[in-house]
């Protein structure tokens, strides 16, 4: 796929969502410990490793706690104060606090995102392609880069429940898809935690 733009030389930022109250799972997953650290640490490392110039972390039910997890690591938490509006109230949120021309959207419940497929995106986004997500189960999703204005736009007019995938389903044939399905699998509940880990501790 041609990209839609000159080469991209603007700055991106990573915008991590972190804000939500994990009901379905009944205890903070962005604080589940895997190999050492809790996720949204390591989603964090990840996006740090993946070259954006910025990152923020999007907080909200547990912002205290996070806050002290990511002790040390070079980002800027805010606090969505209508978190509990939905995760489009979440990213809007986060991408008025970026200063930046580009966002990389990601979520701190995916535990096989690394810093290689993050740093697949920004190339893809430095190239010139105005959005870039991952293919999976079907699917375009995130983590996703938005690039120009308009994307931006678009993303702070989410609201409620409404997620980036909305906005990727619109024009698919704008979407430069990277193969990903290890993003398929998200933490809701216990179960999804149990199968994780039974899956992956040998690893």
């Amino acid at each position: 796929m041609t990209p839609n733009r000159e080469p991209f030389t603007g700055r991106i930022a990573a915008v991590l969502l972190a804000a939500g109250g994990s009901s379905r799972l009944g205890r903070p997953k962005q604080l589940l410990e895997w190999r050492g650290e809790p996720l949204v640490r390591h989603a964090a490392r990840a996006a740090l490793d993946a070259g954006v110039d910025e990152l923020i972390v999007v907080a909200g039910a547990d912002r205290a706690a996070i806050d002290d997890t990511l002790d040390g690591l070079v980002l800027r938490v805010v606090t969505n104060p209508s978190w509990t509006d939905g995760i489009g109230s979440s990213i809007a949120c986060g991408v008025r606090a970026a200063d930046a021309d580009a966002v990389l959207l990601l979520l701190s419940d995916q535990p096989a995102i690394d810093s290689k497929l993050l740093r697949q995106l920004v190339d893809a986004g430095r190239a010139g392609h105005e959005m870039v997500a991952c293919r999976y189960a079907g699917v375009l999703g995130v983590p996703a880069l938005f690039a120009g204005k308009q994307a931006l736009a678009c993303l702070i007019e989410l609201e409620g429940d409404q997620g980036a995938r909305a906005l990727l389903a619109r024009d698919p044939s704008r979407v430069f898809a990277i193969g990903a399905e290890q993003a398929a699998f998200d933490v809701d509940d216990e179960r999804d935690w149990a199968r994780w880990k039974e899956q992956h501790d040998a690893d």
